[in-house]
């Protein structure tokens, strides 16, 4: 097809195996290798004089990457720092919040595994409930998610805790409206952005949030382990660290006992985090809105083509309002590892089966080393196993 040949050329920019059709960019994304190049530059620095590159050098380093990402998220370097993941920055919010046995933290029901836990992990700590309103799909409007959202809200409700853009269902949500709401309402929002930066404009200034955390190994292409947690000023003091070290009582504090506290954690290798600039430079250097506008075509493009494969509906209107560089299709099927395996290893497909509640869905995510032939060969692939097998199910 006339657009993947520049894909080709793109995808022998990135490491991942050529013979695999890679279409989980979301689960843990792919790093190009000029990214991954500078990733290796700085662990080889490292290397050469590890005394100099963590007790001098190191703070220079950080405040030089996150200059950059600041401008780049919409908020000042001083508010926010880097972190492994969403989770381990989530898990550091909640054991400093002061909640009470009887609190109320609203969700949804679309909620991102790992964070399902640790809520389900502090509740049974703390005695405080985790609401995880039910957003009915297919979804209908902007609306309706606000309306269902908000029906869960109570006098008791403290938190808001919501994904950004959804990781099962792939769905953007309204956070600007429910952060605006949380606001008057006087309630703190944490907002789970793990999909987000590289895949959404974000500002989060804009946006005004309490806590905002986002992955950038994902879309914005930087190696494994590098994330980031935004504080609203109002609680930087309150939020311990997760690891006591060096900057708690600080012998040479900075003017910010906040990132005193949360980025001197003792020896670990913070190369990954100082990617960033480059990882920035490779977006706009290979013209990334473009190429991520292409990318959401295919996405619009094809959603209805699977959804009428599988016989099942698209959940949510098929439009840039809800979808991004990903989309779910419900799935029926009584194997889903099974079904995950046999794309694998037969078809040589990367690509996900998610599961929600009691439902299913196959979750495609395209960036810009992928082409509509590698939806082709996941339609083919596909069709191969609905004629030969009892994997899927066409109900």
């Amino acid at each position: 097809s006339s657009n993947s040949y520049p894909n080709k050329i793109m995808k022998s920019q990135f490491l991942l195996d050529p013979e695999i059709t890679f279409l989980n960019h979301g689960s843990f994304g792919a790093c190009p290798k000029p990214i991954f190049e500078n990733y290796q530059y700085w662990q080889l620095e490292l290397e050469k004089e590890p005394v100099q590159f963590i007790q001098k050098n190191s703070a220079q380093y950080l405040k030089t990457s996150k200059d950059a990402l600041a401008n780049y998220i919409g908020c000042s370097s001083d508010d926010f720092f880097y972190t492994t993941n969403p989770t381990v920055a989530v898990n550091t919010v909640l054991r400093s919040l002061n909640l009470e046995e009887g609190d109320e933290v609203l969700t949804t029901n679309h909620e991102y595994g790992a964070m399902d836990r640790t809520w389900s992990y502090f509740s049974k700590k703390k005695g405080i409930k985790y609401i995880r309103q039910n957003i009915s799909l297919p979804i209908l409007s902007k609306e309706q998610i606000l309306n269902e959202f908000w029906s869960g809200y109570t006098s008791k409700t403290k938190i808001i805790f919501i994904s950004h853009i959804s990781s099962v269902t792939a769905l953007v949500f309204p956070v600007k409206e429910i952060c605006e709401k949380a606001r008057e309402l006087g309630l703190i929002t944490i907002i789970d952005g793990a999909h987000v930066p590289g895949q959404l404009d974000l500002n989060i200034q804009e946006l005004n949030p309490d806590f905002y955390t986002g992955a950038l190994h994902k879309w914005m292409l930087a190696p494994k382990g590098v994330s980031f947690l935004y504080v609203k000023k109002t609680f930087q003091n309150s939020i311990d660290p997760l690891v006591v070290s060096w900057g708690y009582e600080s012998e040479s504090p900075s003017d910010s006992q906040f990132l005193d506290y949360h980025q001197h954690q003792g020896t670990r290798d913070i190369s990954a985090f100082l990617t960033i600039p480059k990882a920035i430079e490779f977006l706009r250097v290979n013209n990334w809105e473009e190429r991520a506008a292409s990318c959401r075509k295919l996405i619009r493009d094809n959603y209805n083509k699977f959804c009428e494969l599988l016989n099942s509906k698209p959940i949510c209107p098929v439009t840039s309002e809800f979808l991004v560089q990903m989309c779910s299709i419900p799935i029926q099927t009584t194997k889903p590892l099974e079904l995950k395996e046999t794309l694998f290893h037969k078809y040589k497909i990367e690509i996900p089966v998610m599961k929600l509640e009691d439902k299913f869905f196959l979750r495609i995510a395209i960036n810009g080393y992928n082409s509509q032939q590698d939806l082709e060969i996941l339609q083919e692939a596909l069709e191969d196993i609905i004629e030969n097998s009892d994997l899927i199910n066409l109900g």
